[in-house]
């Protein structure tokens, strides 16, 4: 799995978001050490690494794993569609 950056993202220089947030002095000591190793801005550190985590969070939601076996069954049942049953019909007679 790659790494997504914020380079994956459109950029645009006019186009600009503000977020705040309030934070413990201990968590903000150790925000700026990290960006500092980093050579970062603190800016720049926490929008990477909020954009990351944002990213891998929204993959793991919209991506769905199968087994072969699972997939197999998925496709088959695609491709070979079972004959709609009567509540099926009472369904789409609703519509």
């Amino acid at each position: 799995m790659t790494t997504a950056t914020l380079e994956d993202r459109p950029a645009r220089s006019s186009d600009s978001a503000r977020i705040n947030l309030r934070t413990s002095p201990e968590a903000k000591a150790l925000i700026e050490r990290a960006a500092a190793l980093m050579g970062t801005t603190v800016s720049g550190f926490m929008l990477q690494n909020a954009y990351e985590a944002a990213r891998r969070v929204v993959v793991d939601n919209d991506t769905l794993v199968l087994s072969q076996k699972a997939f197999d069954a998925f496709v088959a049942a695609c491709e070979q569609p079972s004959e709609p049953n009567e509540a099926l019909r009472a369904l789409m007679a609703r519509r």
